[in-house]
């Protein structure tokens, strides 16, 4: 017997014709971090050994380019007033919108899928090389997945917003399930000790986060991961 899937309908939800100060501002924390990932050896090296002076400088350039892009309502979340307000509707896609969840696609991807591998390496034969697989394949796997997102082959970068209503939610769902998985696994590498025993864990405790979470989302059971069926007017967040 098939599990329901949760969804919302869009005349069911309360719109909004503009974007309060406050919502405005606390959506362009998102937007420094997703940039400030973007040079992943360097996030790398901030995680191993703490923050340094190329971090420093790197997060001062995002927050200047962030901070100019959201006065000038170029961030998503950051403008005056919602971009997509019927999720059926065929309109174009703001390059701005393009272009942020684009890099926030390739940051997502890339960081859980590395992390993935380097822990399935030190799980299978008590070796870590997690170092020299962000070296090596960080910007290739990246840039293969920031081509697809500015190619408009990704959710939420297409070029109409027609989708919206269900492509939202692969992407918070994703977003849902790689962040608390990292976190989690954070943690434990801070905890526990460096023995092949204590890898073999963080590696299954991290597959299972990422399957429990992704099928929690494809439910419709984590926030804004229910499809929103046609309807009357809704705001996309």
């Amino acid at each position: 017997m098939p599990i329901p899937v949760r969804v919302e309908y869009a005349h069911r939800k309360k719109m909004r014709q503009y974007n309060k100060t406050y919502y405005r501002f606390l959506h362009w924390p998102i937007w420094i971090w997703v940039f400030f990932l973007a040079p992943g050896p360097l996030t790398f090296d901030l995680f191993a050994k703490g923050p340094s002076a190329g971090n420093m400088a790197w997060l001062a350039v995002v927050l200047l380019g962030t901070g100019i892009a959201g006065y000038y309502a170029q961030l998503p979340g950051v403008e005056p007033k919602p971009y997509i307000l019927r999720f059926t509707e065929d309109r174009p896609n703001p390059l701005y919108r393009k272009v942020c969840y684009s890099f926030a696609w390739a940051d997502v991807v890339t960081f859980a899928t590395l992390n993935l591998v380097g822990l399935a390496v030190a799980a299978f034969t008590g070796k870590w090389y997690l170092k020299q697989i962000y070296q090596e394949a960080y910007f290739p796997l990246y840039g293969a997945v920031l081509a697809l997102g500015l190619s408009g082959n990704l959710p939420r970068v297409r070029r109409s917003t027609k989708g919206e209503g269900t492509e939202r939610r692969y992407f918070y769902g994703s977003v849902w399930a790689v962040t608390l998985a990292q976190t989690l696994l954070m943690i434990l590498w801070k905890a526990m000790p460096r023995t092949h025993a204590a890898d073999i864990i963080k590696f299954a405790v991290y597959v299972a986060v990422l399957i429990a979470l992704g099928s929690c989302a494809a439910l419709g059971l984590l926030p804004r991961t229910r499809p929103i069926l046609p309807g009357e007017l809704m705001v996309a967040d």
